[in-house]
């Protein structure tokens, strides 16, 4: 009985557990935040490749 106690008091995979899903829940967010990070930062690029392209010397 005191084995079976121990097992049901036992919270070690429980850490694990939410260790899991604070890695997927970053996973999700970065799914849905770098495709607008790359438009954003193309953007960038664009506009400093005009800006060079456009400098008269």
């Amino acid at each position: 009985m005191t084995t079976l106690m121990r097992f049901v008091k036992d919270e070690s995979g429980a850490t694990a557990i939410e260790y899991g899903l604070i890695a997927a829940a970053i996973g999700l967010m970065l799914v849905a935040v770098l495709p607008n990070l790359r438009i954003a930062l193309n953007n960038v690029y664009v506009a400093i490749t005009t800006g060079v392209g456009t400098v008269q010397p």
